[in-house]
């Protein structure tokens, strides 16, 4: 298996997220990610129980309201521009 490095932009907590659930197992964030998408492609969900409820817990902590149903509505702030006029401009959208 040959691995590349790669760069990619993600929610800010969202990633927040991702790097503690990921640290909590002791994994890579790749090593996370791959067996995410992994498990997707197959139509599995990657998480227990156990797991789903860490997260929850998690998102509380950081702030992350976000859920699947935001994945194609997410607009990225512009330089300067408060977070709270892109939340109000996200719940126009809902």
């Amino acid at each position: 298996m040959e691995r590349v490095q790669t760069g990619v932009r993600i929610e800010k907590r969202l990633l927040k997220v991702l790097k503690a659930f990921a640290e909590y197992h002791d994994l890579t964030l790749g090593d996370l990610l791959e067996g995410i998408v992994l498990h997707a492609f197959d139509g599995k969900c990657p998480f227990n129980p156990s797991s789903l409820g860490r997260i929850k817990e998690l998102k509380r902590f950081y702030g992350l309201e976000l859920d699947s149903g935001a994945s194609h509505r997410l607009k990225e702030t512009k330089p300067g521009e408060p977070r709270d006029k892109v939340r109000e401009d996200f719940k126009k959208v809902k």
